[in-house]
Formats: structure tokens, C-alpha cells, sequence
């Protein structure tokens, strides 16, 4: 008998704790303003989500506007959700007063707020970063811990490199924070360097050892450089943990962090396994994944794991004679759990607003305004007479383009170019600036894209580097949808455009961009345009927060 067949008794639900707009921010390249946070964070609450790590409010002025604004317009949300209950809205905090005062400040509106200090507990963080020993550790613990609750009921606390620290240690270090008020304890691998039975064996040892462990819930927090978060964090899971901590598409530092979507699919497909439950909405899944994917510009590998292009794809002649005997034989779940559509004729030129308007909600777009429902439909129309089919993934791509892109500073009008095996690349662009005039330039280039990219140089002025450039279709034929996603950095040299939160010096970051059409030209321009919006309103905000800071 299948497994989700099994009834299933006594089951516990693991809390999953989000911080994608933390942690998966600090990708490279996965630059998000407030109003894409706002977005995610709404999506996320949609999810099911129950704790949202908003950001980290000391940083910057402008993270903590954000957390703050995630906190007074997201926090009190609890439309749609399974557990009935708004999501709590988390800051994370160095373990120092000024941190900490700082967090709770931003987080303090919403209804359900958390503190999130961590201080590092391995000898080579305390003896290489820190330079403390253990007993000073303890007591900036003690610390930390003892202000954060005099502020709030709800704290968590992480001994950073808890992978690589003495069990022993962790012991003493943990039940201290128990004592000092801590409510959540999560045991970050924070460089991903243990194995699955390493893992699984320490969780279970500190629950075991811990005074005063039986008072609080235990939190896993796993990144993938090994490539075994999720089997780290499951095997958390199996040993006692009953929070996870997650990104949406694994996004993070370096190889990124464990998998939400991975997480919530292995614990809702295998119940006997881990005989526990979520309150995540598995049918959210795919559209929170290209809606971050779309926002930080980072393209989820089309093998990737429950959202890659390929998860729910069969090719091999085996497989496909499997699949039309019986989907189970080459399927352990439904792609309309995790929210893909089967259909792929969905909508053609004589359809009519009305229709549109249904399928967007079919596909989990239903809370659209009236001017992004307006511009996603003149955008399908122009589509549509281009296409004689029109499928689910056109209208993403058509969402992702419209609805998903930065402020407009500098607008794409139009663009026209001539190239060819035996002439020369030329290209004409028309952008709206700023100050709402129309601009005019024509280059050359060693390619047509390139052509449009150096007459936009001419226009707006702003030198930069390309670091990254991608481009995929998103349906079949010749007739597909482009995708384009690009990276570009401040040329060498240039401004920097955000500030370390460790030291409060500028560093240069790089900007992710994301375009649709059938043209490929048009697709790369308005990543391209869509990239430099990003860098230029940071060089604003930049600017803003060393003002407020020199005054």
C-alpha cells in the first residue's frame, strides 16, 4: 500500500521558519527592495509559512524599513493559511544590546514577533573572529539572552558553527540561554560540513544533555556545501527537531541553504518516515519559487528537485510507457501538489479578459490589482497574436516580466536592430528617464544584444560590468517565450551601492535583472533595463542611509 495512503496518528507539526529574505539574500546577485520583499513576504504567508525571518534590521536603514514594514503589513495576515494564525514576523540580531534593541524595534508592531540573536561556539570562530574565550562566550550569551526577553516572549538563539563545535560545550552553552529565556534553540551547520548521521546524532545528543531542553523547540538550520542540507535537516527531523529552517528554491551564502520546498515535499510524501506534519500549502510551492526566482534573478536548475523545469518531465521511452500504464510507476507525487497545471493549451487571441482573469486565478494570481491585471492582459493580447498557443508557462513568463520588475527610473520605449553573418551589429533604443523626457541613441556591438546594451550605456550613463547572462525558453517551438536573467556589477572603480553590516562600509553588489518576449533581443533589453533600475535605486538608497547616518 502506498504510504500516503496510511492513516497517520500522533503526528507532530514542524514549524518552518523561512529566511529567504535573510539568509537567501545574501546570494550574490539576489538584491531585493522593499516592495519585492513585501511581495515575497505575502506569498510566503501564503505558503503557510510560520515564521518569517524578515531581514536583518541593523544592517541598514533600509533593512529596517523593511523588516518593520513586513512586520506592521504582513505580520497581521492570516487569509488562507492552515494554521489559522498570522505568521510570525522575526528580525535577527547580533548578540549585542544594540542589535537586539534594534530588532525588536522592527518587529515589535506585528502581532507575532521574534528575536533571532546568535553568538559562534566553535573554537575556531572564538579563538579566529571573536577572539573570546569559552567562558566569555557564555556570558555574552547570558547577555544577549536576558535583554532580548525583557523585550519579548519569543527569542531564539543559534551558536553559530554549531557543526563544528564541542558537543560538550554546546551543552553548557544552550542550557544557559534555557535559563536566560531563550524559547527556540536552532542548531545551525552553518558551513555545512557535517553528514546526515553526524547531524542527526548531535541534535539528539544536546536534546538528551541539555538542562531544561524539554522547554523549548529544537531548530535545525543547514546549508548545502556538501550538498546534504535537506538530508541534514531531516535527519534533525527524525532526532527531535521541530523547527526547520529554510529558503524558498535553496537560495543562500555560497551553495545556498536547505530547501523549503525539498523539506515540506519529503515530510508530506514520506508520513511513515517522519510521522509529522506542516502547516504548508504544497499547492503555493511553484508559484513562490519563480516568484523568487523572478526577484533575485537567480534561475532554479531545470533538475532541481519539486520546482526544476524537468521534475515532473519523462523522456526516456521506458519511463513514458510507465507513466501512461499508471503515473505512479515513475511518480512519487502529483505535480498538482506542489501547484503545476497539466494543461498546456490554455488561452488563445480571442480569449477575453474575463477568461484571463479565471486562469490567473487557477494559477494562484488572484490577488493581482486592477493595473497589474490591465498590463498582464495587454501584454497576453500582444502575446497572442504572436502565438497560436498560449500555455500556462507563457502567462509565469508574462506575470514574471510585468508584475515582478523593480520601480521604473529608466523606461524601455522601443528598440530596432540590424545585424547579420556579414554586417556590422547596430542598434536604436528609445528610453523615458526620470524626469519623463524621451531619450534617443544608436551603437554598435559584436552582437545585436550587445548593440542595445552599449546604446543604453550612451543614454543613461551608468558604467557597469555584465557578470552573467542567461537566457532559456520557457515553452516549445519557435515561437517560445525568452526568459533572460543577467547579473551586472558597478564597473571597477565605480560607486558602491550598499553598506557591510558588520562594519558599515560600502561594497559593491551585484544586480540580477529579468526579461520576457518571444524576441530574444527584447527579452535581454529588459533584464538589462530591469537590472540597472535595481543598481541605481540602491545607489539612491545608498545615499540616503550615509546621509542619515553623517547627520
Amino acid at each position: 500500500m502506498d504510504e500516503s495512503d496510511v492513516p497517520i496518528q500522533d503526528k507532530d507539526t514542524v514549524i518552518f521558519f523561512d529566511t529567504t529574505l535573510r539568509d537567501g539574500e545574501q546570494s550574490p546577485g539576489a538584491t531585493l527592495n522593499v516592495d519585492e520583499k513585501l511581495e515575497i513576504a505575502r506569498q510566503l504567508s501564503r505558503l503557510g509559512v510560520d515564521v518569517c525571518e524578515a531581514g536583518f534590521p541593523i544592517a541598514s536603514p533600509g533593512d529596517f524599513d523593511a523588516v518593520r514594514r513586513i512586520a506592521e503589513e504582513v505580520g497581521p495576515l492570516t487569509d488562507g493559511r492552515k494554521s489559522n494564525q498570522p505568521m510570525i514576523i522575526a528580525g535577527l540580531a547580533r548578540a549585542s544590546k544594540v542589535d537586539i534593541q534594534r530588532a525588536y524595534d522592527a518587529v515589535k508592531v506585528a502581532p507575532r514577533h521574534r528575536i533571532h540573536t546568535f553568538l559562534a561556539t566553535s573554537d575556531i570562530h572564538l579563538k579566529h573572529k571573536l577572539k573570546i574565550d569559552r567562558e566569555e562566550c557564555i556570558e555574552q550569551v547570558i547577555e544577549a539572552v536576558t535583554f532580548a526577553s525583557s523585550l519579548c516572549s519569543d527569542i531564539e538563539f543559534s551558536p553559530e558553527d554549531a557543526g563544528r563545535s564541542d558537543p560538550d560545550f554546546l551543552v553548557q552553552v544552550l542550557g544557559e540561554a534555557i535559563k536566560a529565556g531563550a524559547t527556540t534553540l536552532n542548531i545551525p551547520d552553518t558551513v555545512g560540513y557535517t553528514t546526515p548521521d553526524e547531524f542527526g546524532w548531535l541534535i539528539k545528543y544536546l536534546r538528551e544533555n541539555t538542562p531544561g531542553a524539554d522547554k523549548v523547540v529544537w531548530s535545525v538550520h543547514c546549508h548545502d556545501d556538501l550538498g546534504l542540507a535537506t538530508a541534514n535537516t531531516l535527519a534533525g527531523v527524525q532526532n527531535g527537531a521541530r523547527q526547520v529552517e529554510v529558503t524558498i528554491n535553496g537560495i543562500g551564502e555560497r551553495a545556498g541553504n536547505t530547501s523549503l520546498e525539498e523539506v515540506a515535499m519529503a515530510i508530506a510524501t514520506r508520513p511513515q518516515t517522519f510521522n509529522v506534519q506542516t502547516n504548508i500549502d504544497t499547492t503555493q510551492i511553484t508559484r513562490t519559487s519563480r516568484m523568487v526566482s523572478a526577484y533575485t534573478g537567480m534561475v532554479v536548475q531545470p533538475n532541481k528537485a519539486i520546482v526544476g523545469a524537468n521534475a515532473f518531465a519523462h523522456e526516456a521511452g521506458i519511463h513514458q510507457d510507465g507513466m501512461l500504464k499508471n503515473q505512479q510507476t515513475y511518480e512519487i507525487m502529483r505535480p498538482e501538489t506542489v501547484g503545476l497545471h497539466a494543461s498546456k493549451l490554455v488561452l488563445g487571441k480571442h480569449s477575453g479578459r474575463h477568461a484571463f482573469r479565471v486562469r490567473l486565478e487557477d494559477l494562484g494570481y488572484g490577488d493581482l490589482d486592477k493595473e497589474e491585471l490591465n498590463a498582464a492582459f495587454q501584454r497576453f493580447k500582444r502575446l497572442a497574436d504572436k502565438k497560436k498557443v498560449v500555455t500556462d508557462a507563457d502567462i509565469e513568463a508574462i506575470i514574471a516580466d510585468e508584475i515582478y520588475q523593480p520601480p521604473e527610473i529608466w523606461k524601455l520605449n522601443h528598440i530596432q536592430v540590424s545585424c547579420g553573418d556579414n554586417s556590422m551589429p547596430t542598434a536604436s533604443v528609445s528610453l523615458t528617464g526620470p524626469d519623463g523626457v524621451e531619450y534617443r541613441d544608436a551603437a554598435l556591438g559584436t552582437g545585436p544584444v550587445d548593440a542595445v546594451y552599449q546604446a543604453v550605456n550612451r543614454i543613461v550613463g551608468v558604467s557597469n560590468r555584465l557578470t552573467e547572462f542567461t537566457i532559456n525558453a520557457v515553452t516549445e517551438g519557435l515561437d517560445a517565450v525568452a526568459e533572460t536573467t543577467i547579473r551586472i556589477q558597478p564597473e571597477n572603480g565605480g560607486t558602491a551601492y550598499s553598506l557591510n553590516p558588520q562594519t558599515n562600509q560600502p561594497f559593491v553588489r551585484t544586480f540580477s535583472g529579468h526579461g520576457a518576449s518571444t524576441d530574444i533581443v527584447v527579452s535581454s533589453a529588459r533584464a538589462y533595463i530591469s537590472a540597472l533600475n535595481k543598481m541605481l535605486a540602491a545607489r539612491e538608497e545608498l545615499s540616503s542611509e550615509v546621509s542619515v547616518m553623517a547627520n
